[in-house]
C-alpha cells in the first residue's frame, strides 16, 4: 500500500514543500508540492532524489568501533560507556576544554541538533567549539554583532519589491539565497526584470545567475573590499545618503566620510578591473531606484577581507537610506523576538577567546582555521578528543592535509553522521544518525527564529519512515552522551533528569528499542512557549501556514541592541582591520599578472555529500580546473589536460577546461571532491581533488575580525602536469 504525505526539504535554506510517497515503510517517490503555500511546485534535483542518495548501501545503521584498524558493529550501550570513560580521563588529565566540537552545516537544518550538540558541550563545560560558519559565514555574523548588537540580526534584499539589485559574489540561481528562504531564484530574479527592475551580478565569472538576468560586472577575484569602498566614495560624491535616518539612527558617519576619502573609483579600478564610468553607472542606477539593496555571499565571504566587504555593504544600504526599507533591505521577525532573548540571555554573546591567535568566539564558536593548531600545540588546554557532528571538515577547511595530520593524534575521535565520509574514515567510534526524511521538524533557526523568509510561514513535519537499523536521531544521542561523560545536558542536572524522563516514556509508549525523546513533543512545547499554537496544528496545514509578511519601518529604533540603540556605523574593531586595506591594495597591484583561484558550484553537488549517488556522477567523475582560453595559451595549456595546481601549501593535479564565462586572470575549481580516501562505494571512485588543500589555515593565515581562513581568491600557479605524482595532492 502506498502512502502519500507531505513535507518539506532540508538540504538547504529554500525548504521546498515536497510530496512524498511511502510504499511499505520506504520512500518510493518524492515531487514537489504544487499547493505549497510559498515553493508553489518548486524542487530542486537533490531534494527530489535524497530518499535514493540516504537509501544507499554505504548508509551507517550501527554504531562502529575501530578495531585494529577495522570497523567492527558494536552497541550503543558499549560506545557510549566506552567514549564516556575516555572523555572523563581526558578532561581530568588536561582540562575541560581538551573536549572539542566541530558542527557541520547539516547540523544547522534541523531543529534540535544543534541545540542539542551546544546543551552537550555546556554540559562538558568546554568552550572548544567549532563550525562551518568559519568556512564560509562567520563575517556576516562577527560584523552584525558590531553594527546592529547581535550576530543573528541578519538583513536581507526586498526582492518582491525591489528596483535595484546589486549581487556581489553569489549565486542564487545555482546555490540559492543564502541565509534567506528564497524558492526558485532564477524565477524571481526575472520578475525584477520583467517589473523594469535592475540588476547587476559583479562576479569573476559570468554565473548562471549572471546570465538569468540583468547586466554582468567582471571584478577581479578577491577585491570586492575596493569596489565597496570606491562605491561608498561615489556615493557620497553625487550626495545619495538619507541625513536623517543617519542623524536619528545610526553613529560613526564621519569616520566612514574619512575612510573612503580616498578610494575612488578611478583608483580601485586598478585592482578591481571595474571601469570608474562603469562603477559610477551602478551607483546612480542604485541611488535612483525607489528601493535599492547590496547584497553578497561566499564569493565575497571567504576572501581575505570578507569582513571589511560585508560592513560596507551594510553601511551602504543604510546609510542611503535603503535599510528598514520596501524595495531596500529589511530585517525579518521569527516567532518570538530571538535577538532579545539571545541579549538577556548570553546566547551566541560569549566574549571567549580561543588559546592559539587570541580569537574572539562568534556565535559561541571558534575558527575552524585553528583547529590544527588547538590539537597539535602542547599545553593544558590541548584539544585531546573531538566530537564531528554534521560535517566533514577534512573535505571542507583550509589545509585539510594537516588538519588530517591533527585529528591522527588525537586520544579520540567520534563522528556522527549518516554516511562514512572522510573524517569518518579516521575516527574511533561513528554513531550512526537519522535522516532527515527519519525526523519530525519545524524549519530551521533562520526562518523560524529570525523570520528570514522572503515569504513568511510556518510548516510542521513528522517523520516520513523510520530508522533502519539502529539510527538514532542527535538529541538523543548527545543527551545519552551527556550521562555517560558523566554530566548534564546544558549543565543543568534537572534539564538531564527531565529529558531522560521524557526519552523513557516516550520509548515504552512507543515500545521502541532504542530509547529516544519525543521529538514532536519538544517541537511542540517550543511552538506554545512562543505563541504559534502547536505542532499538530501546523500539520493540519501541510502545505504552510501563512505568517505576516515582512515590514518596512520595522527594525530602526526598535529592534537595534547595541548599547545605544543605535546602528554603529564605525566599529572601532573594524576601523582598526580597515588600517590594512593601504597594504592590501598594493598587494594586489603587485600581483595583477598572478592567476586566482575561486570555487564553483553544480547544480547536482551540495557542499561534499552528493558524490555517493551514481546518478549525479555518471558522467562528471571529477572536478576539472576550468580556465580562460587566453589563460589557458599562456601558461601552454591544452583543453582536458592534466595540470598541476599550485600555491604555497600544496599541489593538486586533475584536467583542465575551457571555460570563456571566466575573466582572464581566473580559474575555477569544483569544492566538495577527492573522496578516494572515504569508506563510500560510489564517491571513493571518483577522480576529483580537494581545492581546500591548496588554502593556508593557521592563526596568521586568518581574517582577524571573524577569523575566516581565505578560501577563495587565492594566487595560485598552473602549469601543464609532469613527472608522477603518488597522490592528487604533494606539500611544496
Amino acid at each position: 500500500m502506498t502512502k502519500t504525505t507531505h513535507t518539506f526539504c532540508r538540504i538547504c535554506e529554500s525548504l521546498c514543500g515536497l510530496e512524498v510517497s511511502v510504499t511499505n515503510g520506504k520512500i518510493t517517490e518524492i515531487m514537489p508540492d504544487k499547493a505549497h503555500i510559498a515553493t508553489a511546485g518548486y524542487a530542486c534535483v537533490k531534494g527530489l532524489k535524497q530518499h535514493e542518495i540516504y537509501n544507499s548501501p554505504d548508509r551507517l545503521k550501527y554504531p562502529l568501533k575501530k578495531v585494529n584498524g577495522t570497523f567492527q558493529r558494536i552497541s550503543w550501550d558499549q560506545a557510549l560507556h566506552e567514549i564516556g570513560e575516555k572523555v572523563k580521563g581526558i578532561q581530568k588529565t588536561y582540562s575541560k576544554d581538551s573536549v572539542g566540537l566541530y558542527v557541520g552545516t547539516a547540523a544547522g537544518f534541523g531543529v534540535l541538533h544543534p541545540v542539542f550538540a551546544q546543551g552537550f558541550m555546556t554540559g562538558l563545560g568546554s568552550k572548544s567549539i567549532f563550525s562551518s560558519a568559519s568556512q564560509d559565514c562567520s563575517n556576516k555574523f562577527a560584523v552584525s554583532q558590531q553594527l546592529y548588537g547581535f550576530p543573528f540580526t541578519l538583513t536581507f534584499p526586498d526582492i518582491e519589491n525591489t528596483e535595484c539589485l546589486i549581487i556581489v559574489g553569489a549565486n542564487p540561481v545555482i546555490s540559492k539565497w543564502s541565509f534567506l528562504q528564497v524558492v526558485n531564484p532564477l524565477k524571481k530574479l526575472r520578475a525584477i526584470a520583467d517589473r523594469g527592475g535592475k540588476i547587476f551580478t559583479v562576479d569573476p565569472r559570468k554565473t548562471e545567475t549572471a546570465k538569468a538576468a540583468g547586466e554582468h560586472v567582471f571584478i577581479r577575484p578577491n577585491t570586492d573590499v575596493f569596489f565597496y569602498l570606491s562605491f561608498l566614495h561615489e556615493l557620497l560624491a553625487i550626495n545619495a545618503i538619507d541625513t536623517d535616518k543617519i542623524k536619528n539612527y545610526m553613529t560613526g558617519f564621519e569616520s566612514l566620510e574619512a575612510l573612503v576619502e580616498i578610494w575612488t573609483p578611478e583608483k580601485t579600478a586598478a585592482v578591481t578591473k571595474i571601469p570608474a564610468i562603469k562603477l559610477k553607472a551602478m551607483v546612480k542606477a542604485y541611488a535612483n531606484a525607489k528601493g535599492a539593496a547590496l547584497y553578497c555571499s561566499t564569493g565575497v565571504n571567504m576572501g581575505s577581507n570578507g569582513s571589511l566587504a560585508f560592513w560596507l555593504q551594510e553601511v551602504i544600504n543604510a546609510v542611503s537610506g535603503n535599510l528598514d526599507k520596501k524595495g531596500g533591505t529589511l530585517v525579518g521577525k521569527g516567532v518570538m523576538d530571538f535577538v532579545k532573548f539571545g541579549v538577556k540571555n548570553g546566547v551566541l554573546m560569549k566574549n571567549d577567546r580561543s588559546r592559539v591567535g587570541d580569537f574572539k568566539m562568534v556565535n559561541d564558536t571558534l575558527p575552524g582555521g585553528i583547529l590544527a593548531d588547538e590539537i597539535l600545540t602542547p599545553g593544558k588546554e590541548q584539544i585531546r578528543a573531538m566530537f564531528i557532528t554534521g560535517g566533514n571538515p577534512l573535505l571542507t577547511m583550509a589545509n585539510s592535509e594537516r588538519l588530517k595530520t591533527a585529528f591522527k593524534t588525537l586520544d579520540i575521535l567520534v563522528c556522527l553522521d549518516i554516511f562514512p565520509g572522510e573524517t569518518c574514515s579516521i575516527a574511533d567510534y561513528i554513531l550512526p544518525c537519522t535522516d532527515p526524511m527519519q525526523r519530525p521538524d519545524l524549519p530551521f533557526i533562520f526562518p523560524l527564529m529570525l523570520g528570514l523568509q522572503s515569504k513568511p510561514y510556518l510548516q510542521a513535519t513528522k517523520a516520513m519512515i523510520a530508522p533502519d537499523g539502529e539510527q538514532r536521531d542527535e538529541a538523543s544521542i548527545y543527551l545519552d552522551l551527556a550521562r555517560a561523560c558523566n554530566t548534564s545536558i546544558f549543565g543543568a542536572v534537572l534539564a538531564q533528569r527531565f529529558f531522560d524522563f521524557l526519552k523513557r516514556i516516550h520509548s515504552v509508549r512507543k515500545g521502541k528499542k532504542l530509547a529516544s525523546l519525543p521529538q514532536e513533543t519538544l517541537l511542540n512545547g517550543l511552538l506554545r512557549l512562543t505563541g504559534q499554537r502547536s505542532f499538530n496544528y501546523l500539520l493540519k496545514h501541510p502545505h504552510g501556514y501563512q505568517r505576516k509578511s515582512h515590514q518596512e519601518n520595522s527594525f530602526l529604533d526598535k529592534r537595534i541592541v547595541t548599547s545605544d540603540g543605535k546602528m554603529h556605523l564605525a566599529p572601532e574593531v573594524l576601523i582598526k582591520a580597515s588600517k590594512g586595506l593601504h597594504e592590501a591594495f598594493q598587494k594586489e597591484l603587485d600581483g595583477m599578472d598572478v592567476l586566482k583561484l575561486i570555487t564553483k558550484r553544480a547544480v547536482t553537488t551540495h557542499n561534499s555529500w552528493t558524490h555517493n549517488y551514481e546518478r549525479f556522477v555518471a558522467d562528471n567523475s571529477t572536478n576539472y580546473l576550468y580556465i580562460h582560453p587566453k589563460d589557458a595559451q599562456a601558461n601552454g595549456l591544452k583543453d582536458r589536460q592534466m595540470a598541476d595546481v599550485s600555491t604555497a601549501i600544496a599541489t593538486v593535479r586533475l584536467p583542465v577546461k575551457f571555460l570563456k564565462d571566466l575573466m582572464p586572470g581566473t580559474v575555477a575549481l569544483p569544492h566538495g571532491w577527492g573522496h578516494q580516501h572515504s569508506e563510500l562505494k560510489i564517491a571513493s571512485k571518483t577522480k576529483g581533488v580537494n581545492v581546500n588543500l591548496l588554502a593556508a589555515d593557521g592563526p596568521e593565515n586568518l581574517e582577524s575580525v571573524s577569523g575566516m581562513a581565505q578560501l577563495t581568491g587565492i594566487p595560485v600557479k598552473v602549469k601543464p602536469a609532469t613527472g608522477s605524482q603518488k597522490s592528487s595532492w604533494s606539500g611544496l
